[in-house]
């Protein structure tokens, strides 16, 4: 994977770097091949991973029960699949999150 995300079939690979326990939740550039991301919720029982699946729905405008954690669930990497049936559009917003 040459960007931090890619399409895949019925949704889009995403691959983040989390700092939990942030001043404030947002989307902090690129950390090696991953979007960097803050949450102000703590690493305790989940809830860092809550509030990252929440955001990254809100950011691209999909329902955050079609934004699964598939990989790094106790680690600050983590692997989302966005299910989307605009796969442009999602890709589009990630695109320009990066810049």
């Amino acid at each position: 994977m040459d960007k931090p995300f890619e399409a895949a079939p019925d949704g889009v690979r995403l691959q983040i770097h989390l700092q939990p326990g942030a001043k404030r939740s947002a989307f902090a550039g690129v950390y090696g091949n991953r979007i960097k991301v803050a949450v102000q919720a703590p690493p305790v029982d989940g809830k860092a991973n809550a509030a990252l699946a929440s955001l990254i729905a809100d950011t691209l405008k999909v329902p955050v029960r079609d934004v699964t954690l598939t990989g790094g669930m106790t680690s600050r990497d983590k692997s989302f699949f966005i299910r989307t049936a605009d796969i442009q559009a999602v890709l589009a917003k990630l695109e320009n999150l990066i810049k």
